[in-house]
């Protein structure tokens, strides 16, 4: 899903509560010490059959679909949304959400509730409840993971694609302040205690004014909020009969699938890229070589790159001589023509993949990793620390066996 509002703005390293890990962390430590945990959860896209009243059809905007970018502008996106009538059917009437797990589960989901809402909705109470009320939706729903970080995190452990793209975008990197995180920590409270909020009612699926993904007009527009357009699937699907799933807690530790989740970020560009037309510039082991017949370092500066800069995946080398400031703006300045873009380096040619999806290997030898900021989301910045020791920005790649 696309994310319409602004990033909140980043948080210095001072208070113990500035990124996800830190927030979440403590308390299930504390959990932990105290033999509240549960045992191993399952996957998070994993569905218990339920019964139910029709069996499952195939539908659009399923949670193995792959997150697909617009390929229309984000004018001409607009005009096509706005020239869709709301469904007579209209968003239904929510049910209090039955929260039946334990004290780590409750910690869990109300922090990846609270993370989801901040990251898709920015600040904004009422857009914030409306992604909250969608991911409680979800969780009752037999197409769905069971759990609420399942939910948030469905498709992001896979190169294939994530449901809420900031899972898969590298923006889960981005860090926000303790007030921030209280008030929607308040508020995911609020929601799992039972309350609901009307306005999408039984809404399943949304997406941001400006963009048009393909399975827009095949599900029922029930709602706006702000600038996210809300939608239920047309049939029995879509009613508020089939939100038929009991919660029973299980909920996945949001620090593994965090982590899961980021090293797959790092190794794989946004899925749909491909599918979407997008040119990929790589620079491959020949053309390393040409370019080093012609200057001894053209080929390690993402400065000089051997394709052309913008929109689409750009391999490059580095060296740990390399300044971690300098290879921000190098790569700020690859991907200085719009569009999604990624740059990822390797500190040797012969580690340089061919293409993508990348290889196992190509994923361990990674050593930089941004991604431009964006409709989508905020810049992210990662680093292989062991090359590029305490770097004054970004976020250390995590350790790959």
């Amino acid at each position: 899903m696309d994310r319409a509002a602004p990033a909140l703005p980043p948080h210095d390293d001072r208070g113990p509560l500035a990124a996800f890990a830190a927030l979440v962390l403590l308390p299930i430590a504390l959990l932990a010490l105290a033999g509240t945990l549960p045992g191993p959860a399952a996957s998070p896209a994993s569905v218990a059959p339920v019964e139910t009243a029709e069996p499952m059809p195939d539908l659009p905007a399923s949670p193995e679909d792959t997150v697909v970018l617009s390929e229309l502008t984000a004018t001409d996106a607009r005009a096509r949304n706005a020239a869709v009538e709301f469904a007579v059917v209209g968003p239904g009437t929510p049910s209090p959400f039955r929260f039946d797990g334990g004290a780590a589960d409750r910690l869990r989901a109300r922090d990846c509730l609270a993370l989801a809402g901040m990251a898709e909705a920015g600040g904004g109470d009422g857009d914030q409840r409306a992604v909250m009320q969608v991911i409680l939706n979800r969780v009752r729903h037999p197409a769905f993971a069971r759990t609420v970080c399942g939910v948030v995190f469905e498709g992001a452990q896979r190169p294939t694609g994530c449901q809420f793209s900031f899972t898969c975008d590298g923006s889960l990197a981005r860090r926000y302040p303790d007030a921030a995180w209280r008030a929607a920590r308040d508020r995911a409270e609020q929601m799992l205690g039972g309350a609901t909020h009307a306005p999408v009612g039984n809404a399943t699926h949304f997406h941001a004014d400006y963009v048009y993904p393909w399975w827009s007009d095949q599900l029922d527009k029930v709602a706006q909020v702000g600038p996210h357009i809300f939608f239920r699937w047309r049939g029995f699907w879509g009613s508020r009969s089939a939100l038929s799933a009991r919660y029973a807690g299980g909920e996945p530790d949001p620090l593994r699938l965090r982590e899961t989740a980021l090293v797959t970020a790092a190794a794989n560009p946004l899925p749909g890229l491909l599918e979407s037309g997008e040119a990929v510039r790589s620079i491959t082991r020949d053309s390393v070589a040409r370019a080093a017949d012609k200057s001894p370092r053209a080929a390690a500066s993402p400065g000089q790159p051997v394709a052309g800069a913008g929109a689409g995946v750009h391999f490059v080398l580095v060296a740990p001589s390399d300044s971690p400031a300098a290879l921000i703006e190098r790569a700020r300045s690859l991907c200085s023509g719009g569009g999604y873009c990624r740059v990822q380096g390797w500190s040797e040619a012969e580690q340089i993949p061919a293409q993508l999806p990348l290889s196992k290997a190509a994923r361990r030898s990674l050593r930089f990793s941004f991604v431009a900021s964006n409709a989508n989301g905020g810049e992210a910045v990662f680093f292989d620390c062991r090359l590029f020791p305490s770097p004054p920005s970004g976020t250390c790649l995590p350790a790959r066996p």
